[in-house]
């Protein structure tokens, strides 16, 4: 251990004229931003082990004087990144494991606390503590390590390629900020996309783009408009930064960062209208229902971020007269890979049987959804065997992108004969629009909490229609 520390303080040492550079004259905000012409600010792998602990401030004491904006983040998924119950059992059962036998992802031991216990990570302590033991790590995305954030390296945000350069400069969106505690700089990077590209895009050790959110705004219209990330998941609002602060901001950012993990945010993502093709139907003889799935809020592709444990399906179903109730598959539309956005119950996942020493373990349900043939708008990701797989660290591959698109509309067709004995009368055709955020299989199987495979309805959609004896 002590060797190790040893090896951090030369580090740190090595690093230290660039810094006092830094810190003594401006930076720009740009890619490769605080880049001087001797050294660079370390970014990525090349920073792990770089600082101590001791070089950042413990989020209780930023929240001794920015109390509300605290008290946002401890209910924000930044401050339950290391210890949310999924990320704990994914990283200890399943990613450690996994890099200690196999070399091509033997980086995730390290690399996935750069953005999930981002203080620990540069201080070279990986794996970190458990959750629960009061580590530093438990703070997650604490409130230091995105205000000494000075700028990113390369020409794309991805992997925890941030540079930090922590002290008592502290990094934040305003000019003329006193404090008595540090000094504030203006740095417009803290309110560009880009700044949360820098964890929300990552590639696997294939290259394969296993979370895109940022790149999937940044081609979409929302950055067109200029439109950022901060807009949507730190709104704007009157208030003070600090508590002891005079002056009341009209366009205070909100330290929410509310997304998969806040219903009230899922509700109403997508836009659900249908329709059948007459009004009026006819036993034995076919019809046709369309339903229209319109992204009118996410500024991203739904759903995004971990889209190999996401879920997002919509179930239809016809509720006859007399309130028989029939489940109705969707049309196929042909394109390639098309069998993995239609629900399936078929084995999946068998290379979780590394990590877990199974070997020639069965798989478990791909989709675990009440039912099969349903659209599900999915991202598969496959391993090297190309097998589905749950491990985005473990992604060769991926298929057919089947999500749906900021600002687009998707519309799923479902054609239907009617039964020779359904019931004469008003028929109620019902569109469920489903989300989850892990699939239930993988979940149970690993004793994840309950709630993170609970069903979220996203948005409903009803027509009606008239059964007739011709």
């Amino acid at each position: 251990m002590s060797r190790m520390i040893s090896r951090r303080r030369r580090t740190a040492l090595m690093f230290l004229p660039a810094f006092l550079l830094l810190l003594l004259s401006g930076w720009s905000t740009g890619p490769s931003a605080l880049i001087t012409e001797q050294e660079p600010v370390p970014a990525g792998d090349a920073a792990h082990g770089i600082y101590e602990y001791e070089d950042f401030e413990r989020a209780k004491k930023c929240g001794s004087c920015h109390s509300d904006i605290y008290q946002q983040w401890t209910r924000a998924m930044m401050s339950q990144a290391y210890v949310h119950h999924w990320d704990e059992i994914e990283y200890f059962r399943l990613a450690v494991p996994h890099a200690e036998i196999k070399p091509k992802v033997a980086g995730v031991k390290d690399g996935c606390n750069g953005c999930h216990a981002p203080v620990s990570f540069l201080a070279g302590d990986t794996p970190p503590p458990p959750p629960g033991e009061g580590s530093f790590a438990d703070e997650a995305v604490t409130c230091d390590l995105c205000h000494t954030i000075v700028g990113f390296e390369g020409e794309t945000p991805y992997n925890y390629n941030y540079q930090v350069v922590p002290g008592r400069r502290k990094q934040g969106p305003r000019e003329g900020i006193e404090s008595p505690e540090h000094i504030t700089v203006k740095n417009d990077f803290l309110s560009q996309a880009d700044f949360c590209g820098t964890c929300h895009n990552e590639q696997s050790p294939w290259g394969v783009w296993v979370k895109s959110t940022h790149l999937e705004w940044s081609e979409g219209p929302y950055a067109e408009d200029g439109v950022p990330c901060q807009q949507c998941h730190m709104p704007p609002a009157p208030g003070r930064t600090a508590k002891m602060g005079s002056q009341v901001y009209q366009d205070l950012r909100q330290h929410l960062f509310h997304g998969a993990h806040v219903e009230s945010k899922l509700k109403g993502v997508i836009e659900l209208v249908m329709w059948p093709d007459m009004d009026e139907l006819v036993p034995g003889e076919p019809m046709r229902l369309s339903v229209a799935l319109f992204n009118q809020k996410a500024g991203h592709k739904v759903p995004t971020g971990s889209a190999e444990e996401r879920q997002l399906w919509l179930e239809v179903e016809a509720v006859a007269a007399d309130g028989r109730v029939y489940h109705l598959p969707v049309d196929l539309k042909g394109f390639e890979g098309e069998e993995h956005s239609i629900t399936s119950n078929a084995p999946a996942y068998q290379d979780m049987g590394e990590p877990l020493g199974i070997p020639d373990f069965a798989g478990l349900p791909r989709d675990d959804t009440p039912f099969e043939g349903d659209r599900i708008f999915s991202l598969p990701y496959f391993d090297e065997q190309g097998r589905r797989t749950i491990m985005q660290w473990n992604t060769a591959s991926q298929g057919t992108d089947y999500r749906i698109g900021p600002r687009e509309t998707k519309i799923e067709t479902y054609t239907w004969t009617l039964p020779d004995d359904i019931a004469l009368g008003e028929i109620t055709f019902r569109a469920t629009l489903n989300y989850r955020k892990l699939v239930k299989s993988v979940g149970e199987y690993l004793d994840v909490p309950a709630d993170e495979m609970e069903i979220i309805v996203m948005n409903t959609g009803v027509t009606r229609a008239e059964v007739v004896d011709w």
